[in-house]
């Protein structure tokens, strides 16, 4: 009995030539950086055409920025994992920190999102997209504990901007070879700090 074959959709095909196409511009850029990397080593290691990359993105840099916002999401996602709603707003603010970095290890993470992301892209698009992604988590974190009264009502982009900073340093930190451990304590007591913790759940 002869079997039919499925064809794939014509959805289905640009779907799978675009994650072709953000796979193997991850590695040229995470290996190379953005500047050594050119579109046609990308579309040779994709398995398609120029043309087809150029259905999907209009350049290069917006390749990049692609990649770069699908690592983001894939951060936000650890972090939201590791901080569901149950948590306190200060447990669910500890592990979230604790997801962050531990995703941002992820082999190539720390150059696309802290090194060459604000290098190509700027920092206006950066904040963009931190904002959609990580930031946003941090600020509902933020909000949820100014909501439970265990930190005081503060400006809360200002303040979740000030600990997203301190998280990208311990970041790019611990990425250089720095020690870890005395970083992620660091940031334990920073959040306790503004939370309003003592080390112990209350």
């Amino acid at each position: 009995m002869q079997m039919k074959v499925r064809r794939r959709s014509n959805r289905e095909r640009r779907e799978a030539t675009k994650a072709a196409l953000l796979r193997a511009a991850r590695e040229f850029f995470v290996s190379k950086g953005f500047a050594e990397t050119g579109t046609p080593e990308i579309v040779a290691a994709a398995g398609v055409t120029r043309g087809a990359l150029y259905h999907h993105f209009a350049d290069k840099k917006a390749l990049f920025d692609a990649v770069v916002e699908e690592e983001a999401a894939s951060v936000a996602e650890a972090i939201e994992q590791a901080s569901p709603d149950a948590l306190s707003a200060r447990e669910a603010l500890l592990r979230g920190g604790e997801a962050f970095l531990d995703a941002i290890r992820e082999r190539g993470r720390t150059r696309l999102l802290l090194l060459d992301g604000p290098a190509v892209l700027g920092r206006a698009r950066m904040d963009e997209i931190d904002a959609a992604y990580g930031g946003r988590t941090l600020e509902e974190g933020l909000a949820a504990a100014m909501e439970e009264k265990s930190m005081p009502h503060l400006p809360l982009a200002a303040i979740a901007a000030m600990l997203s900073a301190a998280f990208d340093r311990a970041a790019l930190a611990i990425d250089s070879g720095a020690d870890a451990q005395a970083y992620r304590e660091g940031l334990v007591a920073l959040i306790d700090g503004v939370v309003g913790g003592s080390g112990q759940e209350r």
